[in-house]
């Protein structure tokens, strides 16, 4: 379900809207790469089944799969994201302590309920970078979601020189807070409120630890058990003032070592993946310790360009409410 808000009227229209998406994603990821110490590789569309680097997300979503010519009995999975690939790209490329990449990462997502925010495309960038067991803290995560957030507010402003009647007022200023904080705030909320209620007030926020159970007894989202620590990792929410919501523009967190993946599979059910290739690296120690995430590009772009919906920004496929309702708001779908 799709909600238009009243009297919407987007300040550009298509074309300008495509060169500031340029402008955006040329920006952005100029500013990223500088600020985290990345360089840009190239990344796959899909991968064998067979190695275990397909993310599962939150543990439900089906990929789309299919078998090629030559590799006839093998199945090949388009990605849902590329948590595990980066970081055994990371040990393949020989990439540097405190150094990583990032890549323009394309996916289908077949079980995704598309609104203003969801498609069943996605488009982000992919980013890892290599650390320390030392460094394996909230030290290191918290100082990563600073370096985004101003690379975000430093594209805002580049993106203002060029477009001046957009309004879209961003804080660099971020409010960390626990997913735990978050329910013990609001017992009787759902996440998605309990987000909603809290970004009004901090409109730059990043919720720690997503995965775990809450004392509830149920997480505040799910994560698959097999990249991002549960106690280590989050979502960074912006306030957007035309959708009048929380919008989460970034997943990320440090990732799972050998104990940590062991006792999450254990968590989810899961041991069977220990015996998939990845994970056998994993537990014996040969790849590198590492913090990385995805930044959603068309939801940057929604955010900046004061977007109400995201086929404003990215060409996918909309189911015909969603079509006519677009058409009688005069929003222009891509």
């Amino acid at each position: 379900m799709i909600i238009i808000p009243k009297n919407y009227v987007s300040p550009y229209g298509i074309m300008d809207t495509e060169r500031a998406i340029k402008l955006i994603k040329d920006t952005f990821e100029t500013t990223l790469a500088r600020a985290l110490h990345l360089t840009r590789i190239s990344a796959p569309l899909f991968v064998k089944r067979a190695t275990g680097l397909n993310d599962d997300l939150n543990g439900v979503e089906r990929p789309v799969s299919f078998e090629m010519k030559d590799a006839e009995g093998q199945t090949i999975e388009i990605i849902h994201s590329l948590a595990k690939w980066k970081r055994l790209a990371l040990k393949r490329y020989g990439i540097s302590l405190h150094e990583g990449i990032y890549t323009d990462m394309n996916a289908i997502r077949r079980d995704e309920q598309p609104d203003n925010l969801h498609s069943i495309y996605v488009d982000q960038w992919d980013w890892e970078r290599i650390i320390t067991q030392g460094e394996r803290n909230t030290d290191t995560l918290e100082d990563a979601v600073c370096r985004i957030v101003e690379a975000i507010c430093g594209t805002l402003d580049e993106l203002k020189w060029h477009y001046p009647q957009l309004n879209t007022q961003l804080s660099r200023e971020v409010t960390f807070v626990t997913s735990q904080e978050l329910e013990d705030l609001y017992p009787t909320q759902t996440p998605k409120q309990r987000e909603d209620l809290f970004v009004r007030e901090h409109p730059t926020t990043f919720i720690v630890g997503i995965g775990s159970a809450l004392n509830s007894g149920q997480p505040h989202d799910f994560r698959s058990p097999d990249y991002d620590d549960w106690s280590l990792n989050g979502d960074l929410l912006f306030w957007d003032e035309t959708l009048d919501c929380a919008v989460e523009i970034s997943s990320m967190g440090v990732r799972v070592d050998a104990e940590t993946l062991k006792s999450q599979l254990a968590i989810a059910g899961c041991e069977d993946r220990l015996e998939l290739p990845f994970h056998k690296m994993l537990i014996d120690g040969e790849l590198p310790f590492t913090i990385g995430g995805g930044i959603g590009q068309s939801r940057l772009c929604m955010l900046l360009l004061e977007k109400a919906h995201v086929g404003e920004v990215q060409a996918s496929i909309w189911d015909k409410q969603t079509e006519e309702i677009c058409a009688e708001a005069g929003v222009s779908l891509l």
